[in-house]
């Protein structure tokens, strides 16, 4: 069974930053694509932004963009979400997700990113409150 344990959340102010952490452990993954999600009181969950493990391609959604940055350390095995700019309309609980599906090696990062049923592999959650 794959773990995924998260850190990095918290409160801050309206353009503030925060940077949340995934790190997977359990099984060596060979490719794979982990994404972060959100979910805020009352809403879907949503994707934010994802990464393949081969390339590095990234998906983000349109409201975070040139605010949130998504990376990985292959070494700790370990992805990021660098989060700066931060609104009060991204409070939320944040949870990051790995899918290793044999389907990837076909399709799109984006493809995945936009459809959570793709990920089989969830972290706790991770709140993160932006007060203006």
């Amino acid at each position: 069974q794959l773990q995924l344990d998260e850190s990095g959340g918290g409160l801050v102010q309206s353009g503030g930053s925060l940077r949340l952490s995934c790190t997977h452990s359990g099984f060596p993954l060979d490719y794979y694509i982990i994404g972060w999600y959100r979910q805020a009181p009352g809403k879907e969950r949503e994707a934010v932004s994802c990464i393949s493990s081969i390339d590095s391609t990234t998906y983000y959604t349109d409201s975070v963009k040139g605010r949130f940055t998504i990376s990985r350390d292959n070494f700790k095995n370990t992805a990021y979400l660098h989060m700066n700019s931060l609104k009060p309309e991204d409070t939320a609980i944040y949870y990051c997700a790995v899918t290793i599906k044999s389907e990837l090696r076909i399709t799109t990062v984006q493809h995945v990113c936009v459809d959570r049923n793709w990920f089989d592999f969830w972290g706790q959650g991770q709140q993160v409150t932006v007060s203006s």
